[in-house]
């Protein structure tokens, strides 16, 4: 026969979950609110974000520069401006040979329009040509009666090249600036803060830093891995431009999804228009291949063992953020997840009993 409930042990245990219940609401409360203080200063806090990123790439040099007696700002100055000459070194490595061979690219283009063309007029499709007539002069009444909208896209697409390149600019000063003065931050935010915190926000600060290294230096280990297996399958192809898309390849890497897409779909055009229809279709096989790697080996695996997360996390973290802000939030959320471990780690062990000491026996 069964107990009866004890009514005093049932009001206890509802009290406990209705305590635990409010304080939990109250984190996030105070998380949504802090979110949205984020987001309110967005402008400022991303070209922040992205300087923090390229400063942790670029610090090595700047250490090494220090260490042989440079000055902080020479050596600051010196690293910025090789960064700048690799950034554009590595435009003009896609752009050169992009634009050296654009006749032959654009003579490619025609001729694969004429093929899929006459693809489609035959058997079994059969369409003819009054019929594909009729459909270009239904896309092109379709644009002209929505010129309003293009022309509000093109405003919202100069609009957003602009913002770019303003937060390109300001974070390539704070990146400066970081590089100058970094080592003297955790310094002086020590003399800052009061008692307890002087100690917690500094070793939280210092380890959020060493994993957000880890994660940059992942993603680029990453990156490379898949420049070097698609452009060696684009090689083995005879496509052109092979170094030109490794290279995209390599820094799309650092913008998840759509920086895949968009470096897939540019190898596939380039092999339809030069190889033809066949090498297309193994080119975008090759990357799709590559892609599920990176997806499901390569970056849980390398990012899991460099931020200490799991496999799994990672996969979450990216699905989450891809959910919640697209492909900013896909790009942040493996870091964030990794600050989130760190700050979580240190409380635990802040919050953690301290075994006591055995006594000493006596002689």
């Amino acid at each position: 026969m069964t107990a009866p409930l004890s009514s005093t042990r049932t009001r206890a245990a509802l009290r406990t979950s209705a305590r635990l219940s409010v304080e939990l609401l109250l984190i996030l409360v105070m998380v949504w609110v802090a979110l949205w203080v984020v987001g309110q200063m967005w402008s400022v806090v991303w070209p922040l974000i992205v300087a923090l990123f390229l400063t942790t790439l670029t610090w090595p040099f700047a250490r090494f520069l220090r260490r042989r007696g440079w000055p902080p700002a020479l050596a600051a100055s010196a690293v910025t401006v090789m960064f700048l000459v690799v950034a554009l070194g590595v435009v003009a490595l896609i752009a050169v040979p992009v634009a050296s061979q654009t006749g032959e690219l654009t003579d490619g283009v025609v001729q694969g329009i004429h093929k899929v063309r006459e693809w489609a007029s035959g058997p079994p499709l059969n369409i003819g040509d009054d019929q594909i007539s009729k459909a270009s002069d239904a896309t092109v009444t379709r644009i002209q009666n929505s010129v309003g909208s293009v022309v509000t896209a093109l405003v919202t697409g100069v609009s957003t090249v602009l913002n770019g390149l303003v937060t390109a600019v300001l974070a390539l000063f704070l990146m400066f600036f970081f590089l100058k003065d970094g080592p003297r931050f955790l310094p002086w935010l020590t003399r800052q803060l009061p008692g307890r915190l002087a100690t917690d926000i500094p070793t939280v600060a210092e380890r959020g830093w060493d994993t957000l290294s880890s994660f940059v230096r992942s993603q680029a280990l990453v990156g490379l891995l898949d420049a070097v297996l698609i452009g060696a399958g684009l090689w083995i192809l005879g496509v052109p431009l092979v170094l030109p898309l490794a290279v995209l390849t390599f820094v799309t890497a650092f913008v998840p999804i759509v920086g895949a897409v968009f470096a897939g779909f540019v190898a596939v055009l380039i092999a339809l228009v030069s190889n033809g229809l066949t090498d297309a279709l193994i080119v975008l096989a090759i990357i799709l291949v590559v892609q599920q790697l990176e997806g499901n080996v390569f970056q849980p695996m390398i990012q899991s063992r460099g931020l200490g997360l799991h496999a799994a996390v990672v996969l979450l973290a990216v699905t989450l953020g891809g959910a919640l802000a697209g492909v900013v939030g896909s790009l942040l959320a493996v870091p964030a997840a990794a600050l989130v471990a760190v700050i979580w780690n240190y409380l635990r062990e802040q919050l953690a009993e301290v075994a006591p000491l055995p006594e000493p026996e006596e002689v």
